[in-house]
């Protein structure tokens, strides 16, 4: 792979190494970022993980997040910024490239913008996890126990544990190598899935009772306000996996979460189970994303937001019968 490679290529030559990730990151964010800056390490480089939005509490389990930066302003200069998973730089923030001499761009997103001196982009890849496993073993390096932990997390959270269309065999290949590394599959499952706060169970409780289907049954949509977080005493960051409720009715080929992040501004997520194209919908808003995830921020109030999202989805909906 001449991505590979490449980049190969710009670790051997440069010495330090800022690693970063989208804002607002899930699993396969945070994981592949510590995940790269455990190998960087390993090899005896100088290097630094950054994320905007910091570490949430779900994956304070993994080595190197207390080490993680989120301040901008403790950023030092670097050879080469790895930027991951990000589909486009903005994501992880522009201002990185005044820290850097070098950006490469490491990601599966379809569509993802070619802002880096080497760009290694996989749509087929089930996670970023996988492209950094991929590099390094090509390296011929060994994988460490942290660094297995690392990369099983980014893909077992950006597969579902599994359930998701994106659980190809390679997938399956490369978390059975990071178990024979020494990652234990409970101890992950445990921390991601087991070890909720009290506020976001709160949360839960209240974001059901907005649980709505379309009148055809194709759709179910769940919301959250700030005044709902508030109540709950809950951050953006106890949201995730609300989407799973409605997308798990039966019957139900797309499902919904609206977040308020501002006055008259709301995340919307989409997840789709296969017929209907949420990344280009996704795209159309101003987001991004894959076939059956994506997401975008929408601008309006909710009843506005919700009724001109519900209408474009109807306008798909003979595209996937």
């Amino acid at each position: 792979m001449i991505e590979i490679d490449a980049i190969l290529d710009l670790i051997g030559r440069n010495h330090s190494f800022l690693v970063a990730s989208h804002a607002h990151p899930d699993g396969d964010a945070i994981a592949s970022t510590l995940g790269l800056t455990c190998f960087l390490d390993q090899i005896g480089k100088k290097v630094v993980a950054f994320n905007v939005d910091g570490i949430p509490d779900e994956l304070a389990f993994l080595p190197g997040s207390a080490q993680l930066i989120s301040d901008p302003g403790k950023l030092g200069t670097f050879d080469v910024c790895f930027v991951l998973d990000s589909g486009n730089l903005s994501r992880a923030g522009e201002v990185l490239r005044s820290h850097c001499a070098k950006l490469v761009n490491i990601d599966h997103h379809p569509y993802s913008d070619p802002f880096g001196c080497v760009n290694y982009v996989d749509e087929q890849a089930c996670a970023t996890g996988a492209l950094v496993y991929r590099i390094v073993e090509r390296s011929g390096q060994s994988i460490s126990k942290d660094l297995a932990l690392c990369l099983y997390t980014a893909i077992l959270s950006d597969t579902g544990s599994f359930r998701y269309s994106n659980a190809n065999p390679e997938a399956f290949r490369i978390a059975s190598s990071l178990v024979q590394a020494g990652v234990s599959p409970w101890h992950v499952a445990g921390n991601l899935y087991e070890s909720r706060p009290i506020a976001q169970i709160k949360l839960l409780s209240s974001a059901l009772e907005t649980l709505t289907i379309s009148p055809c049954g194709r759709f179910g949509a769940v919301f959250v306000t700030a005044d709902m977080m508030s109540a709950a005493g809950a951050g953006p960051e106890d949201t995730d996996g609300l989407i799973n409720y409605p997308r798990s009715i039966r019957g139900v080929e797309v499902a919904l979460f609206f977040r308020q992040e501002g006055s008259g501004v709301f995340k919307v997520s989409f997840r789709s189970k296969g017929k209907v194209d949420v990344g280009s919908l996704a795209r159309e808003l101003g987001g991004g994303g894959h076939h059956n995830a994506a997401g975008a921020t929408v601008s309006g109030e909710m009843g506005q937001v919700r009724q001109h999202v519900l209408k474009r989805l109807n306008e798909l909906l003979p595209f996937a019968e």
